[in-house]
């Protein structure tokens, strides 16, 4: 294959401008800001899950304390009958006088350990509502925290999206003055190589592959006509003469 040098020379422009894409999408997919959010999203889920089991605690020890508030006062209300019909007089025989003031006193007793229960449940309710309000506070914390990155990483989104379309467009320019056969070989090698499909030769080194031409590569390019488009013998890529190729 041919090319005018000035067009292989071009060529280089558009390898630049090719890994200055791979660059700029690698640094948006290595953005600081998505191991942050992960990170923080990790938190929030936990923070969540330990939310909903305190609400779930607060809420049931509501439930309890009704319960026992309840009972408490069915207690109450029997004692307060018994004892108004022991105060009317109305029970008149000693044995159900008796009974009567037995069952007064248990149930003072049984009113007593329902009350030091509803102070239990009180205090476990007590606590369970401040730790929903401290897991409150800290996924609104933590979530304030994963909005912040999210908008730093949309104002880098945007950022490398401008330097995208840029680049993107001086590419357009420069391969669109270029042969065909000349861009679609550069294609085929650059999907095959890594995303480099030329590189330049610069003092009988492959900036390529890093490696240095041996006596007989450097006399066969030497040979090779301006217009010729070579290759290099060790990774294959389109090799580029100029005039710091060291011939």
């Amino acid at each position: 294959m041919n090319a005018e040098p000035a067009d292989q020379i071009r060529l280089l422009d558009v390898q630049a401008l090719d890994v200055r894409l791979q660059q700029l999408a690698h640094k948006r997919k290595s953005l600081p800001e998505h191991a942050e959010i992960e990170s923080l999203t990790k938190d929030l889920t936990q923070l969540r899950d330990l939310l909903v089991a305190a609400t779930t605690e607060e809420s049931d020890c509501g439930r309890e304390q009704i319960k026992a508030e309840q009972d408490v006062d069915q207690v109450r209300q029997r004692a307060t009958r018994d004892q108004q019909r022991l105060d009317s007089g109305a029970v008149s025989s000693s044995k159900d006088l008796e009974n009567l003031q037995r069952e007064i006193v248990s149930l003072a007793k049984r009113q007593g350990d329902l009350e030091d229960i509803v102070l239990e449940v009180m205090e476990r309710r007590e606590s369970a509502q401040e730790r929903v309000a401290e897991l409150t506070e800290r996924v609104g914390a933590v979530q304030g925290k994963i909005d912040d990155a999210t908008a730093r990483r949309e104002a880098a989104y945007e950022s490398l999206a401008g330097e995208v379309a840029t680049a993107t467009k001086e590419r357009e320019v420069i391969s669109g003055a270029l042969p065909d056969d000349l861009l679609k070989l550069y294609d085929k090698l650059r999907q095959q190589q890594g995303g480099v499909g030329a590189a330049r030769l610069f003092q009988r080194r492959c900036e390529g592959c890093r490696l240095e031409l041996n006596i007989t590569e450097v006399n066969e390019v030497k040979a090779a006509p301006r217009n010729a488009v070579l290759r290099c013998e060790n990774c294959r890529r389109i090799l580029v003469r100029t005039s710091e190729s060291g011939l």
